[in-house]
């Protein structure tokens, strides 16, 4: 530990105070919402711009009276105070306007993600019993093709907001039209709005069915800008934040947005992430800090790198995902003082964060957490003979849960079981409960950290993985996937790929009786229409048959093992190519290639 690692450490103090502050619990029947940010923006730095996006920038006066007219235009509506209303639209002012709007009103905005179609679109318009879609023009046609099997009356409950010239659909209202004439002033709700209410629903996929809705109270929101804003990012009114993310994701709503709302400052927005457009959008708009996932640091680090590429604003940056063999080199090589790495789910209790400013880890937390024994290949937690579960030791990877009380709730889903299934009790103790995070973490030293243990994510455990920084849930997939004609039974799990964070998903299948080989083709179109392209298996593996326990659980462990190497195993194997809407035979040829992280997944 040296003198400089000390005195680094040391001047994060008074950030650290004012973090504290952010992050003290509150009654959750004191008032707060975003709602009330926006306005308060509104009157502080009124003439500031608030966000900029595809040649429009609108000030703080501007998009809070934006929110106003579209509150009116959803209250008259007839929706009312804890209804849901889902929100389908790609990253854009009016999508913040809408979300801020319905939170005005006490609205609850379910975001949907909108690479969905089929199947999993209908589950997440009905699950939360939104009573209105506001969808953007953009996805009319993923809207089209399931609102047949919606509760939604066409018309009156389709909201419409244009993003080209096209007209609204037939069966779908003029959002912007209807906000034409609604007053621009502040509605009396946004008063009556405390931080126990609901404020969003965040979908996230889980272990087992369709994507499950989060629940996300003000006070999380809150409290996750602040952090963001305060302990993270440091940023004030004066910064810009440069965000791609889409924002239907907690971390660019909550800790994005979040943190523009709470400080004051201003949001740079693009639709999504180009990396060749990257350097130059930040330097023609100023941005100060960073929004990141780990993918997004990857693919800039792809790009040919250039004598000037540090000469950029940036200098603080906030995510999760970069993994530690390219922190340091992407630190450098654009020139960014601050990383805050943080670790947090949208459903979650329990959240971690860089405060310190380390190299190589996802912070610190003022939770109560444990890190216990699991095993990987069967799939549990270890429990000794006295039934409870084990700490692992120091620098041991291990299950992360996180305990819940009065001061880290966990506020779950709407749905009861699948909340239930998400809590481990008597963990410890007769009567305890822990929220499971199905993540591994390992504690690691960083150097002085005024006493608070640092923490480095492993990997994810059990049946979901991330992949496109999008968690994929394998019973989701193997649904669709037997509900092929070709498949009797099939087993999904995420094998690593070089080159790409998280996991692509693999799907190893038993042919149905009478069935010689898969069609690859109708395989093919099959998956395309069925699964959104983040949750497409990337390679499949044509099996004999499928190993099973005795309670007939599916054998993942040699699976994820093996994953595509033909030349370790006797199976044929196919995969998507990037690019491609197609399945192949693998050959040893293009293995190289994705052994080599050429392959460009």
């Amino acid at each position: 530990m040296g003198v400089r690692d000390v005195i680094s450490t040391v001047v994060q103090l008074p950030a650290l105070l004012k973090l504290k502050k952010a992050m003290t619990p509150r009654p959750p029947d004191e008032q707060g919402s975003l709602g009330e940010l926006a306005e308060r923006n509104a009157t502080m730095f009124g003439e500031r711009t608030a966000l900029v996006f595809e040649g429009e920038s609108v000030t703080w006066a501007e998009l809070n009276a934006r929110a106003n007219r579209f509150a009116g235009v959803l209250r008259d509506a007839g929706v009312e105070p804890g209804d849901a209303v889902s929100v389908m639209m790609q990253n854009s002012i009016d999508m913040l306007a809408v979300v801020l709007a319905a939170n005005k009103i006490g609205l609850i905005a379910s975001l949907i993600n909108t690479n969905l179609t089929g199947r999993p679109l209908s589950h997440c318009l009905t699950v939360t019993q939104s009573k209105k879609c506001v969808f953007g023009a953009e996805l009319s046609e993923a809207i089209a093709g399931v609102k047949s099997e919606l509760h939604l009356e066409e018309g009156s409950d389709y909201l419409f907001v244009p993003d080209n010239e096209a007209p609204a659909p037939n069966w779908a209202t003029d959002f912007m039209a209807l906000s034409q004439g609604q007053s621009e002033a502040n509605p009396a709700d946004t008063a009556n709005r405390t931080l126990g209410e609901q404020a969003f629903h965040i979908f996230t996929s889980g272990t087992t069915g369709l994507p499950k809705a989060a629940i996300v109270s003000n006070w999380r929101c809150l409290m996750g800008g602040g952090a963001a804003a305060r302990g993270g990012l440091r940023i004030t009114e004066k910064d810009r934040l440069y965000c791609c993310m889409p924002l239907y994701h907690g971390s660019a709503l909550i800790i994005g947005f979040g943190a523009v709302l709470d400080s004051g400052a201003s949001m740079f927005l693009r639709r999504r992430f180009s990396a060749s457009a990257f350097l130059g959008d930040v330097r023609e708009h100023g941005c100060t800090a960073l929004l990141y996932i780990g993918e997004l640091c990857r693919y800039l680090m792809a790009t040919p790198p250039l004598p000037d590429d540090a000469n950029n604003p940036v200098r603080t940056a906030m995510g999760n995902g970069l993994r530690p063999d390219l922190w340091l080199d992407f630190k450098s090589r654009f020139g960014i003082e601050r990383i805050s790495e943080f670790y947090a789910a949208s459903e979650g209790n329990i959240s971690f964060a860089n405060f310190l400013n380390k190299d190589c880890t996802i912070g610190l937390t003022s939770n109560r957490v444990a890190v216990v024994a699991y095993d990987v290949d069967a799939d549990e937690i270890v429990r000794g003979d006295d039934g409870k579960c084990r700490n692992v030791a120091s620098g041991e990877p291990g299950l992360l849960l996180g305990h819940i009380n009065p001061l880290a709730k966990f506020e779950g889903y709407t749905d009861a079981e699948a909340t239930e299934r998400k809590i481990v009790r008597d963990a410890f103790e007769e009567g305890d409960a822990w929220f499971n995070t199905g993540d591994l973490i390992r504690e690691v030293d960083v150097g002085f950290t005024l006493g608070y243990p640092h923490y480095q994510f492993v990997d994810r455990v059990g049946d979901t993985f991330r992949w496109k920084s999008e968690n994929v849930s394998t019973n989701e997939v193997g649904e669709i996937l037997n509900g092929f004609d070709d498949v009797e039974f099939c087993n999904v799990y995420g094998v690593e790929v070089p080159g790409s964070d998280g996991r692509a998903g693999m799907a190893a299948v038993r042919l149905a009786e009478g069935v010689d080989g898969l069609r690859l083709d109708a395989l093919a179109a099959w998956v395309n229409r069925e699964l959104p392209s983040y949750a497409r298996p990337i390679f499949v593996r044509q099996q004999s048959d499928i190993d099973v326990t005795g309670t007939f659980k599916m054998v993942k462990g040699d699976l994820r093992r093996e994953a595509y190497d033909i030349t370790a195993i006797d199976d044929p194997v196919f995969v998507m190519k990037p690019g491609s809407s197609e399945y192949e035979l693998l050959d040893e040829e293009y293995l190289k290639t994705i052994q080599a992280g050429e392959a460009g997944f």
